[in-house]
């Protein structure tokens, strides 16, 4: 479950994205134009200290893009190329905001949710001692690779940025689609999202046949 705060970000996320998404070669939309959330999910960090985070956004009239995103209250070592922004974060103090793909925390939660069918976190709030949960805007649905347990993913050995990405862990090499669409690689080994306005379900990542 996530553990969510009614909190103000400065910047926030979407003024983050704002500036960092026409820097990458998968974008797609209008270079400085206001970036705004159409979806989102989560998934848990076992050890509770990650915040991990996908976003469908879309800068203007672009597409939808997928931007998983990881939370962090000290800076990743070594992840410098992949740092999204800093913000302040009015409960948690500062926090520093990378693209997931290349985050450790990241590709074993997506490996559970792509092969195993590993669900979404649940979202919520603690008022007053008591959890009131936050409904979802999203929906998505994990693989059955036919494994009872995903293999085991350490931290990515190498990224791809492109769309797809490519992750490439030992044991498995998964692939996060940036511009999900009608047309994307679907199988048993994949995860799909709906959301408000899309009711066909669209690949969102996929395991990448080695």
């Amino acid at each position: 479950m996530a553990l969510l705060y009614r909190a103000e970000l400065r910047p926030s996320k979407l003024d983050l994205l704002t500036a960092w998404l026409p820097t990458r070669p998968w974008f797609a939309g209008t270079a400085g134009a206001d970036v705004t959330r159409v979806a989102a999910y989560r998934f848990d960090d076992p050890a509770g200290e990650v915040g991990i985070e996908t976003l469908l956004v879309r800068a203007g009239d672009g597409p939808i893009l997928q931007v998983p995103l990881t939370y962090r209250g000290a800076p990743l070592a070594g992840a410098d190329q992949w740092l999204v922004g800093t913000t302040e974060h009015s409960v948690l103090g500062p926090r520093w905001v990378y693209d997931a793909c290349a985050d450790p925390v990241y590709p074993p939660v997506l490996a559970a949710a792509v092969l195993a069918g590993a669900g979404q976190a649940e979202e919520y709030f603690e008022v007053d001692g008591r959890r009131e949960v936050r409904p979802r805007n999203m929906t998505v649905t994990g693989g059955h690779a036919g494994a009872v347990e995903p293999p085991a993913v350490g931290a990515p050995r190498e990224v791809v940025d492109g769309d797809p990405t490519l992750i490439r862990a030992d044991h498995v090499e998964l692939a996060v689609v940036r511009r999900p669409a009608l047309g994307q690689p679907s199988s048993d080994a994949c995860l799909t999202g709906t959301w408000p306005g899309q009711t066909t379900p669209l690949a969102l990542a996929y395991a990448v046949p080695r």
